[in-house]
């Protein structure tokens, strides 16, 4: 393979195909959120600055992906929690587990998703809605509302899950183990199309697991629950702050330590 040809490739390994570099197309992708209030310090803990919390609200959600151009099925479950960035009310993508070697991928390599390995499941279960999340074979956070018991207006549905998402960049060095690029980015969902929207009353426990550590932000009190059925499209993200280059002391620490290849960027 020649020298040019390799540069063209944006995929490891070379010739084999993975995900597709281009915007993705989601059909029937289903939603159980419940959006619940925890522990104002403990968000403090892991919201990177420049996003502000407001209030300590944190969405869990079990993502059903009933049809994924270049992907397939597959499910994914997480946490999103509730952030500002320079007066932009939005959600900070803390943490995401998936059952799709690809799509977890994608997320990471293409975008800036936190994904890693996860079981999680989206069923009904004696006319109630289930949502479970497993790391390995040990359980780590179930949720639980009757099924489609009432109905939520479709435009307060689309406001729910089209807000702005907040995720961290981090690409180090291999041959230093430095920062190469650390950066907050920005996305959103658009074309969307909302079929059905429910809401209830709804339940949730998070279980301590140090690989999948959902539970340091603790259940307080449960706000909101929806589950929702769409059809949209991500957008790619977007950078909106350089932390290697906006004069803070990971910024000037980081440029000390960094190669020249990095510092001539």
């Amino acid at each position: 393979m020649r020298e040019s040809e390799v540069a063209r490739q944006a995929l490891t390994p070379l010739g084999v195909p993975v995900y597709p570099v281009r915007a993705t197309r989601f059909t029937d992708r289903e939603y159980f959120n419940i959006v619940y209030r925890t522990d104002p310090d403990a968000l403090r803990a892991v919201v990177p600055e420049p996003l502000t919390v407001p209030e300590p609200l944190v969405r869990f959600e079990v993502m059903k992906m009933g049809d994924v151009e270049g992907f397939g099925p597959y499910l994914e479950s997480g946490q999103a929690i509730a952030v500002e960035f320079d007066g932009e009310v939005g959600e900070y993508l803390h943490a995401m587990y998936l059952d799709s070697f690809a799509a977890t991928a994608a997320g990471r390599e293409l975008s800036a998703y936190p994904k890693v390995a996860g079981s999680p499941a989206l069923f009904t279960d004696t006319g109630a809605l289930v949502g479970t999340l497993d790391r390995g074979g040990q359980r780590v956070a179930t949720a639980t509302m009757p099924y489609k018991w009432q109905p939520l207006d479709l435009d307060a549905a689309r406001e729910q899950i089209t807000v702005p998402t907040f995720a961290l960049k981090q690409v180090p060095n291999v041959f230093t183990g430095q920062l190469r690029a650390s950066d907050l980015v920005r996305t959103e969902i658009t074309d969307i199309v909302v079929k059905e929207a429910w809401t209830g009353p709804a339940r949730l426990q998070l279980f301590e697991h140090a690989m999948a550590p959902l539970a340091d932000l603790p259940v307080l009190e449960v706000v909101s629950a929806s589950h929702i059925l769409t059809d949209l499209t991500l957008s790619p993200v977007t950078s909106v702050h350089d932390y290697l280059n906006s004069g803070s002391p990971l910024s000037q620490e980081a440029g000390s330590q960094l190669p020249t290849e990095r510092m001539a960027r």
